[in-house]
């Protein structure tokens, strides 16, 4: 493992580091600006969707210090204390941050209904619409920075703020036609459906992006119970084993992957016959070649490949001990 991981760690990691972690500060302070604008409008206005908006960002702010940190991490090789890498902590962050902002979400929405429920809630549209128009300008603006840093580099961390910028700025667009609809509405003098528009524009809004961090935590979660990456992943990395080993004399193969994070593991069992005489030289000759097969593919990878003449040392396993006859 290590021969294969290190090298890839010392050609580029520092730069690749630098760079993502300079893209992560700036999407945490963007975070931080909007939100306590965000908290400054809401005293001003009175507006619930504001006040949702603030603090999404403010929790937001505290996870990115975390994501900063997990970056550098996740570019480190294995130790004796993480022998599998720190790839593991880019899932248990993006899911973390898939969780608050659902939950962020859902208590939003039970409140919004609340308000329906009580008559309301006056708004100062004047100051909202200023705020709302600063927020999409920043979102988008992040949202923008987000897919160009994801031109040239992979990063699963900077992946989940970039969906998220793109959801803080469709609500900030929503949140801007709404107040600019108030403000409408109170030129046309229909004092009755002014209050219920905050309240609606909270569970609309909530209901239109509820999808995204639900789609971001149960990624995260997959990965980190080791399950198969998609087929589009998968596939590729499977084939390209198959033409690393198409000249050797093999009685099985078996493939598996995981991805936890920007890394993808792949172990490589391959069963001989008996009779073969593969020497060991011959074998690294093998585990080179299915290496460089695969990171036409992706990367960063690390290749396990493990030679048996048992078929037993491939074969699925509990880890319990299998009876010996």
């Amino acid at each position: 493992m290590l021969t294969i991981h290190i090298p890839y760690v010392r050609c580029g990691a520092k730069k690749f580091v630098k760079t993502e972690s300079s893209t992560l500060a700036f999407s945490a302070f963007m975070a931080l600006l909007i939100g306590c604008a965000g908290i400054a409008a809401t005293l001003a206005s009175n507006s619930q969707a504001i006040l949702l908006d603030g603090l999404f960002n403010l929790i937001y702010f505290g996870v990115a210090l975390v994501t900063i940190k997990v970056s550098k991490l996740a570019s480190r090789p294995d130790s004796e204390s993480y022998p599998f890498g720190y790839s593991y902590f880019e899932s248990l962050v993006n899911l973390c941050k898939g969780l608050l902002i659902f939950g962020v979400a859902v208590f939003a929405l039970v409140d919004a209904i609340g308000a329906l429920l009580t008559g309301g809630r006056a708004i100062a549209a004047g100051i909202a619409i200023v705020y709302a128009l600063f927020a999409t300008m920043a979102c988008s603006l992040t949202a923008w920075v987000m897919h160009k840093s994801l031109r040239h580099l992979r990063s699963p961390l900077i992946e989940a703020d970039k969906s998220n910028w793109v959801i803080n700025s469709v609500i900030s667009a929503a949140v801007l036609a709404a107040f600019c609809l108030v403000l409408l509405l109170e030129r046309a003098n229909w004092q009755l459906a002014l209050p219920y528009i905050d309240p609606l524009l909270v569970i609309g809004v909530v209901l239109l992006c509820l999808g995204v961090p639900v789609r971001m935590a149960s990624q995260a979660l997959k990965e980190l119970l080791n399950k198969t990456p998609e087929e589009t992943i998968a596939a590729p990395v499977r084939q390209a084993v198959a033409r690393a080993l198409a000249d050797t004399d093999t009685q099985e193969v078996r493939v598996r992957l995981v991805r936890p994070g920007r890394l993808l593991y792949v172990i490589v069992h391959v069963v001989l016959p008996e009779a073969s005489d593969v020497s060991v030289t011959n074998q690294d000759s093998l585990r080179a070649r299915v290496d460089d097969e695969v990171r036409r593919y992706y990367s960063p990878v690390v290749c396990d490949v493990v030679f048996t003449a048992n078929t037993r040392w491939a074969a699925p396993s509990c880890g319990l001990l299998v009876e010996k006859h």
